[in-house]
């Protein structure tokens, strides 16, 4: 395929450009003023399903034949997203490729396929300009909504980049890179692109405060304090970077909050609750749905918008092959589209939903319908099905992670 240049797909759907021969159907469409971007990560097919399945029974019914919000939408594709080094991409290269157009290295943010991981002097040179830059270089406004530390892999790759997705604060840089590479944290303060991100919820407050500052939603809690050996208040650097903004870091504050101006909002020392745990938190954390209403209505005139959402705890909970958690941050990702859609014109806004990547849930034949989705694959009679050594198994599994170990034995086992 020849290459070209012109703005991302969805930047010439944005502004209504025409380039590159074969993406010209995209131009031909009306343009739209704004752009959400939906991450559900680790959001598989087979998330999907059981998500969709789990959502309808938690409702009492049967289940398969629910759709979620962006189920019902009127167009769908696959988007093939991978690392130019691995059989198995993550987080950090796949929203590269997502946000950037360029795929990359496994662990490195919107930077070139030629920069090894971790080699901070390699990446003179060699940084791919992302949407959200796009967008603020031609005065749209941007936003960045995560149930993830702000400064994770899938929102830092919209403004950041870094040799190493790990490189949050200072305190995580390599010896030789201090001076030399900025780590994410401190690349977010100092975005220069139009007037900087007008509009990031999620969690980390931690990478943005000093060492042993202590966290204000549970000063005893050392593990929570700040973590910066450089001694900044990333914080109140961000607030002095401009005039009218706005900081919070629990839910009460944003209904106190002026109508305009930009706003940071840290609602956790690392990542937010899982949806199925947030009423528990004790400074009070918004949900996904209600972080991405604040953003389309603090980003919404007529200069137009990009938004990222992403809906980052589903991967977490699929590393801790705990699906009934993925499958409750699932819910709450369609949710928040669902508030979008309510939120916006079609005519005037483009939606997109996708996944960075999948997971190993698994699930098993072949249960009938209205089977508990979390509970024990049946038959037609309600009967549990059971494997060949009369063993009764699941509808949903991993194939790795601790509960794989569990049922391998104690994980010990040659490959």
């Amino acid at each position: 395929m020849t290459p070209c240049q012109c703005p991302s797909p969805a930047l010439r759907r944005l502004v209504g450009l025409a380039c590159c021969g074969a993406l010209l159907p995209l131009a031909a469409a009306a343009p739209v003023r704004n752009v959400i971007l939906f991450v559900g990560d680790g959001m598989g097919v087979s998330t999907v399903t059981a998500a969709r399945i789990f959502d309808g029974q938690s409702r009492g019914q049967p289940g398969e034949e629910n759709a979620l919000s962006f189920e019902r939408f009127p167009h769908l594709a696959l988007v093939k997203t991978y690392n130019t080094d691995a059989q198995v991409p993550d987080s950090a290269g796949t929203m590269t490729a997502l946000i950037t157009g360029r795929r990359t290295r496994v662990g490195v943010l919107s930077v070139a396929p030629a920069v090894p991981r971790g080699d901070c002097a390699a990446m003179a040179g060699q940084t791919l300009v992302t949407l959200l830059e796009e967008a603020e270089q031609r005065g749209r406004r941007t936003g960045i909504v995560t149930t993830t530390d702000i400064t994770h892999a899938t929102p830092a790759a919209t403004y950041a980049h870094a040799a190493d997705r790990k490189w949050q604060s200072d305190a995580d840089l390599p010896p030789e890179a201090p001076g030399r590479c900025l780590d994410i944290a401190a690349q977010f303060v100092a975005f220069a692109a139009g007037d900087g991100v007008d509009v990031a919820l999620g969690g980390g407050r931690a990478v943005f405060l000093p060492e042993g500052t202590a966290d204000p939603e549970d000063p005893e809690d050392e593990e929570a304090a700040g973590e910066r050996q450089d001694g900044r208040n990333l914080v109140q650097e961000w607030l002095a970077r401009g005039s009218g903004r706005h900081y919070v870091w629990k839910q009460p504050e944003l209904a106190a909050l002026p109508a305009s101006g930009q706003l940071l909002g840290l609602f956790a020392p690392e990542h937010m609750a899982f949806e199925a745990d947030r009423k528990q938190d004790v400074g009070g954390e918004p949900s996904l749905a209600e972080m991405t209403r604040l953003a389309i209505q603090r980003l919404a005139g007529p200069a137009g918008y990009f938004l990222l959402v992403e809906g980052g705890r589903i991967d977490h909970a699929h590393h801790f092959n705990n699906a009934y958690r993925a499958l409750v941050d699932t819910v709450a990702f369609a949710d928040a589209v669902a508030a979008a859609e309510a939120l916006t014109d079609p005519a005037e806004t483009l939606i997109l939903v996708t996944a960075d990547h999948s997971h190993t849930l698994t699930i098993s034949g072949y249960p009938a319908r209205g089977s508990p989705i979390l509970g024990f694959a049946t038959g037609p009679i309600g009967a549990p099905l059971r494997d060949q050594n009369g063993v009764a198994y699941t509808t949903l599994g991993y194939a790795n992670g601790p509960s794989a170990l569990l049922a391998a034995g104690d994980g010990e086992q040659d490959p």
